[in-house]
């Protein structure tokens, strides 16, 4: 992380949002305008701060042209149709911003750590998720996919925090105490799909989150500087590129990204 924002701040953190809100509310009247269709993903381990990014991004939105869709378990019917039918009615439609907190990578990281899907359904996914990612891009959806990467300890340090503090009890689940017994799973899990879902059409993103004020504003800096819209203010989406950067196998080596 760069002197930038290496601990940002209250107040510099707030203006940084501030001048981010202002641009984000110019996207929208562009995408509005052109009938556009925007959708991010944004994954992660449990507690890396999704919640917090989507909240900020949609904070000066127009709700009835952004949604932000978190899904929970799969029904039993869900469990009986292909598997991205789900996701399907939730895609943007002209004039749309989509967030995805979670998606369908779902199966690529806690159904197949914890066992909620059999390796046939696991192969399958890995094997089609580009297709289907590639058709979507093909039909005019900019699809951009984010990944929040914290370090073991912090990720100890917001569970605790997350069970002592009454207004975050809706965000306890059993899988908080598989999260970090399970860890070396969860990372090779985020191995495999990186190496196997990151492409040039639809890379993955990666954002060192441990620092969530900073994992904050350079994602949303950085979604900014890649989509189209008019009135773009680029000095204010300077990207840390020490905290936000598109993934490459090499950080895997060099501690960019937590082992």
């Amino acid at each position: 992380m760069t002197a930038r924002d290496k601990g940002l701040g209250r107040k510099e953190y707030r203006r940084a949002l501030h001048a981010l809100h202002i641009e984000l509310v110019k996207l929208q009247k562009h995408f509005i305008r052109c009938n556009d269709r925007i959708l991010v993903l944004i994954e992660g381990r449990d507690a890396a701060g999704k919640d917090g990014v989507v909240k900020r991004i949609v904070r000066h939105l127009s709700p009835r042209e952004t949604r932000v869709v978190a899904l929970g378990r799969p029904s039993d019917r869900d469990r009986g149709s292909w598997y991205f039918q789900r996701y399907v009615p939730y895609l943007p439609s002209t004039q749309e911003f989509v967030l995805f907190n979670r998606s369908w990578y779902n199966r690529a990281g806690v159904e197949r750590v914890m066992g909620f899907c059999s390796d046939e359904e696991y192969e399958e996914f890995m094997e089609t998720v580009l297709g289907f990612e590639h058709m979507l891009v093909r039909s005019g959806i900019s699809l951009l996919k984010y990944y929040l990467d914290i370090s073991r300890d912090e990720q100890r340090r917001r569970l605790e925090d997350r069970r002592r503090d009454p207004l975050k009890q809706w965000k306890i689940s059993p899988i908080d105490a598989a999260a970090l017994e399970r860890w070396d799973d969860y990372s090779l899990a985020r191995n495999a799909m990186f190496a196997r879902t990151h492409n040039a059409v639809t890379p993955w993103t990666v954002v060192r989150a441990d620092d969530k004020r900073a994992a904050r504003v350079n994602l949303i800096r950085d979604l900014l500087l890649r989509l189209d819209y008019g009135g773009k203010d680029e000095t204010a989406l300077l990207v840390d590129p020490d905290v936000v950067f598109q993934y490459d196998e090499a950080y895997l080596r060099n501690g960019m990204i937590a082992p």
